[in-house]
């Protein structure tokens, strides 16, 4: 199943950068869904080229009863994100990698900040599969709503973020 989004905020990519490395914006967005931040690491210099490792618990309340029957009542998700180094006119990249205990699923996804003038477009493109046989796709198609939406929370609660902060 494909992911796909996009949207633009009126910040630099350095500012929607900070934002998503902030361990309290992290912790805004995971209780927005009413979930919790369990642990959350940087490995390098965000000026540069780093690495995060984000560990959410979330509810799964919303998901259908289909997943739910494999899943429980909750999710411990692992959100790992490569960050390249800003571009010569400050665009970045991050290859995002999310693991979900207990759950057969399997989402990757690159994020692209692209600087736009003063802007920042936040371009999404992943997929979400599933290695249950026969069940797989129907797993898949059932989780990529909630995975893309989970993923979209970050850019558009960013923007209220950088406003408030």
């Amino acid at each position: 199943m494909a992911l796909s989004a996009s949207t633009t905020l009126p910040h630099s990519v350095e500012s929607v950068t900070a934002v998503f490395v902030n361990e309290d914006f992290l912790r805004h967005t995971s209780e927005l869904v009413g979930g919790t931040l369990e642990s959350f690491t940087v490995d390098g210099d965000p000026s540069g080229a780093f690495n995060t490792t984000t560990v959410r618990t979330i509810p799964t309340t919303r998901m259908p009863d289909l997943a739910r029957k494999f899943v429980g009542e909750s999710l411990k998700v692992t959100q790992l994100e490569s960050w390249g180094a800003p571009e010569a006119d400050g665009s970045r990249q991050s290859n995002i990698s999310l693991k979900v205990a207990g759950a057969p699923l399997d989402v990757n996804a690159v994020q692209r900040l692209v600087a736009d003038g003063g802007s920042t477009r936040i371009e999404l493109e992943g997929t979400v599969t599933s290695s249950v046989p026969l069940l797989g796709g129907k797993i898949a198609d059932a989780a990529e709503p909630m995975v893309g939406k989970a993923l979209n929370i970050q850019s558009t609660q960013a923007q209220a973020w950088l406003e408030s902060h």
